[in-house]
């Protein structure tokens, strides 16, 4: 996604979780009022939602809508409103992809998060089940984050399964960024590596990874994770001449959870060699999940 689509406001992803049973619009709204409100579900805030329920008519309605987009326009100097568009394009991409029965995809669990996130990184779907007597099952992969869908009826209707609802619902109370696109200028998975010489034949790997991009499992009521990261140097001939590794394994208590998903894990690194060109190999996995990312870099020493 563009770099005006990443400085938008924090969603609170608790929306997501709101049956389409228990958002109600009053009957009374005119047409156009009710079709904002159905539209806007995900991104209203309770206090918006107030407020707009409270306007005495419909100019006044009319102008709080105005308002609101304009509130979120990541560039106002522009005529198109980048983030609107965005919104309502993955409305219609969700209608068409997630359609469940008669109800529009956008109002299924599925279409739901791919609207408030936005297309995962990588969509893995099992139509006959993971393993022999599985059930119909989808894997979404947000960088590190897991969410799983199950069709538990085999009836075409996918359900957040709770592990994952449990994990959207701690994120929601950190107010986590609406989850970007990603487009084919965008490195997918890619994790950020500073590397710093800090003496002759030496120089420190960095990699700082936000605790909110980590997937951790719940077991009862404790947030567990395990973080490996390898290296492996490779000299011009393509010899590897040094590797190492580190483990970082987690367990937080809900408490320590919802603070540490504020901050973000600092993986250090020396590495030793003789002065030279170097072609780097660097590994992060996320061992409790299954996932891992690998990525390439030069080295000069």
């Amino acid at each position: 996604m563009s770099r005006i689509l990443r400085a938008l406001v924090p969603l609170l992803i608790a929306l997501f979780l709101i049956s389409c049973a228990s958002y109600r619009i009053p009957k009374t709204l005119d047409p156009d009022s009710r079709e904002f409100l159905s539209q806007v579900r995900y991104l209203i805030s309770r206090d918006e939602h107030k407020v707009f329920l409270n306007l005495p008519g419909e100019k006044e309605r009319k102008a709080f809508i105005e308002t609101f987009w304009q509130k979120r326009d990541p560039d106002p100097e522009t005529e198109v409103n980048e983030f609107k568009v965005e919104y309502l394009k993955r409305i219609e991409e969700a209608n068409l992809l997630f359609k469940e029965g008669t109800t529009p995809g956008w109002l299924c669990e599925r279409g739901r998060l791919y609207i408030t996130l936005g297309p995962p990184d990588t969509r893995e779907t099992y139509p006959r089940g993971v393993t022999f007597y599985g059930i119909p099952t989808e894997i979404w992969y947000y960088g590190f984050f897991q969410v799983v869908f199950y069709d538990s009826n085999w009836s075409g209707y996918y359900q957040l399964a709770p592990e994952s609802a449990a994990q959207i619902g701690e994120l929601n109370k950190t107010q986590v960024m609406l989850r970007p696109q990603v487009s084919p200028d965008d490195q997918a998975g890619d994790f950020p590596v500073e590397i710093a010489k800090t003496n002759e034949g030496e120089a420190t790997i960095r990699i700082r990874l936000p605790y909110k991009d980590i997937w951790f499992k719940t077991e009862g009521k404790s947030y567990e994770a395990t973080i490996e990261f390898s290296a492996e140097a490779y000299d011009s001939a393509g010899k590897k001449v040094w590797q190492n590794e580190k483990s970082y394994p987690f367990s937080f208590n809900q408490d320590e959870y919802r603070e540490i998903l504020r901050d973000t894990l600092l993986i250090e690194m020396t590495i030793r060699l003789a002065p030279g060109e170097y072609s780097l190999e660097l590994n992060l996995k996320n061992r409790t999940q299954g996932t891992s990312i690998t990525k390439k870099e030069k080295l000069i020493l």
